[in-house]
C-alpha cells in the first residue's frame, strides 16, 4: 500500500479511536457520578440494571475495537496494513473502508466463516 493511502487509513483509524476514547471517558464519568437510587418498585430497579448491563456489554465491545484499532495502527507503522494475514494478497480498499481493522481479504474471511459454520462455532 502506498504512503498516501496508508496515511488516509491512519487518519480514519485515529479519528475512530479518539471518538471511542471520548465516549468511554463520558461513560466512566456518568457511571461513577450516578448515585445508587432507592427504587421502591422492583421493576424500576430491574429496568435500571438491564440498561446498565446493556451499556457495559456495548462498552466491552468498544474496548475490543480499541484494541483492534491499535493493532491496525501498528500494522500501518510496520508496513503490513492492507495485506491479508492468510493469503498474503492485498486487501481491497473497499473492504478496508468498510472494516479498517480487518486482517483478511474478503475471500479468506468468507472461507474462514464457512469453516466455522461447518464446525458449529
Amino acid at each position: 500500500m502506498d504512503r498516501e493511502r496508508s496515511e488516509k487509513f491512519r487518519e480514519l483509524l485515529h479519528g475512530k479511536l479518539d471518538e471511542l476514547l471520548n465516549e468511554a471517558g463520558k461513560t466512566v464519568v456518568d457511571m461513577s457520578g450516578a448515585k445508587e437510587e432507592n427504587f421502591p418498585d422492583p421493576t424500576d430497579r430491574a429496568s435500571l440494571e438491564t440498561d446498565r448491563n446493556f451499556l457495559l456489554r456495548v462498552k466491552d465491545r468498544e474496548r475490543k475495537l480499541i484494541t483492534k484499532i491499535s493493532e491496525a495502527l501498528k500494522r500501518i507503522d510496520d508496513g503490513t496494513y492492507g495485506v491479508c494475514e492468510l493469503c498474503g494478497e492485498e486487501i481491497s480498499e473497499k473492504r478496508l473502508i468498510a472494516r479498517p481493522v480487518t486482517t483478511c481479504c474478503i475471500e479468506c474471511k468468507k472461507e474462514e466463516e464457512e469453516q466455522e459454520k461447518g464446525r458449529g462455532a
